[in-house]
Order: C-alpha cells, then structure tokens, then sequence
C-alpha cells in the first residue's frame, strides 16, 4: 500500500524533492518523466533542473511553478479545458521516445494492478470497525467477483506518457493555465485507463473536482476510448475501497462512512455496466 514517499523544501524559484528510498525507483521515474516532458511537451511540468544524492537519499531539483494548486472543489470550464490540454500533449508524447528514454510502464499500471488488486480484495478483512460492515463487505465482494471475471477489462493500449496521480493538488493553476506535478509513479500507459485513475481519485472525485464527461472530451477522447475509461473505472473505484479498509491509512485519515460511501460508490459503478 501507498505510504509517503518524499518531502519537499522550497526556494523562490526551485522546488528540491528528496526522495526517503532508492528502493522502487521513484527518482529515476520523476527525473526520467520531466526530461521527456521537457523535451517534447515543454510547459506543462516543471523543468528539471539537476539530480543531487544528500544523506544517501535521491533528490531531485526542478523549476517552481507560478500560482496555486487546486482541489476542494470543481474545476471551472476554463481550468477543465486547460488541464485536457495538458493531458492531451502528455499522452501525445511518442511511445517510441518513452520506450527509448527507458521508461516503462507506470506504476499500478493495466498489466499489474488488476492482479494486486484481486490479491488484496481476497485477504482477510476485518469490518467490524466499520460504519456498516455488511455494506462494506458486500462492496467488496461484488468488486472481487468482478475482477474474476474473464471479460472484466478491456486489453490495455500502451501509447502515451502518464502522470500516475493526479491528486487535484498535483495540479498547478496560475489563472491561465494547469500545469502536472509528481511524476514519482509515472509511466508508460493506456490514456482511458490514466483517465479512469484520476476521475476515481478520492480526493477529487468526492469533492466533486471533475467532470468526467468534460475533461474526457478536453482531453480529445474518442468515443471508443470513452468506453474503455469507463470500464477502467469500477477497477480504480475498487482500489480505492480497498485504500479506505480498516487497517490500512485511509480508513485512519477520513471521517466515518466514507468507506461505505466508497462500497456503495463501487456497486453503482457496477450495476451500470
């Protein structure tokens, strides 16, 4: 499970991010993603500065972006249009270049996830401390079900570049324009399933930030691709009911019932398919 994995300190123009372990490459992948950003879609992340080792511990320095980071609540129609565009050009960066660069795929990825995913929807669970354990236990159950299922998933399509998480504060708005920051777990990836990760990330999605329908077509979706973000998305909606199980740290850092509202959230999503 996800725990922190850096700390940030700030100067006037840079941003230093010192990462805690070399162990899952997070620095390689931060360093690697904003070069090619930088080289191909320059604009939309900050520049990559230098590379430091201080205490044993990665670091890596890039440009401070102007303005504010969003979230908390919906995005407007120009900030909406704005962070497709940036999306747009990301995933638009040329897979040969990813490759060649030696990025691979994201982390949590389409060939990974859906296997850790299984693994942890089918240990053992203790919901008593929930709100409504039987609500819970049936989200969850409905959700491994699922996944058992042979026809689950569409086949991913490996063609652009991927922030990985886009936590509304990972974006960057000056009043003109959104701008991504934390490419830590980014990645090769398929476009409608990156786009199914952000609209179910809890942060953004129970406060309302996107539209799903609108920032799909800000980015340039067809309407094949449309589909297969939405049949990514009870995958994403479960992993996040398993992120808010008791035991693990979002259970501990939101208010009760949002796991039920999470397990409801995931049967909807369900049912609708």
């Amino acid at each position: 499970m996800q725990t922190q994995t850096h700390d940030l300190s700030f100067t006037d123009t840079e941003v230093r991010k010192r990462f805690l372990s070399w162990a899952d490459g997070e620095a390689d992948r931060e360093w690697g993603c904003l070069n090619l950003i930088w080289e191909h879609a320059p604009g939309i992340a900050p520049r990559p500065l230098r590379r430091e080792t201080v205490g044993g511990h990665p670091v890596v320095i890039m440009e401070r972006l102007p303005g504010d980071p969003l979230g908390g609540r919906p995005l407007t129609a120009a900030q909406t249009k704005s962070l497709g565009q940036a999306l747009r050009r990301l995933y638009g960066i040329p897979v040969e270049r990813i490759t060649a660069a030696g990025i691979n795929e994201r982390r949590y990825g389409p060939s990974t996830l859906p296997h850790a995913l299984a693994g942890w929807l089918s240990e053992q669970h203790d919901f008593s401390h929930c709100q409504d354990p039987t609500k819970v236990a049936d989200g969850v159950e409905a959700a491994r079900e699922w996944l058992a299922r042979s026809d689950a998933l569409p086949i991913p399509r490996l063609v652009g570049l991927g922030i990985a998480d886009l936590n509304p504060a990972n974006i960057v708005w000056d009043g003109q324009a959104c701008r991504l920051v934390d490419f830590e777990d980014g990645g090769l990836t398929d476009p409608a399933y990156d786009l199914a990760d952000h609209l179910e990330h809890i942060a953004g999605r129970t406060a309302g930030v996107f539209n799903p329908e609108a920032l799909s077509s800000a980015v340039g979706l067809s309407e094949d691709e449309r589909e297969r973000m939405r049949a990514y998305r009870p995958l994403w909606a479960a992993f996040w009911l398993v992120m808010l199980l008791p035991g693990n740290a979002g259970f501990r850092r939101n208010p009760r019932g949002t796991t039920e509202a999470q397990a409801g959230h995931v049967m909807g999503l369900l049912n609708a398919i």
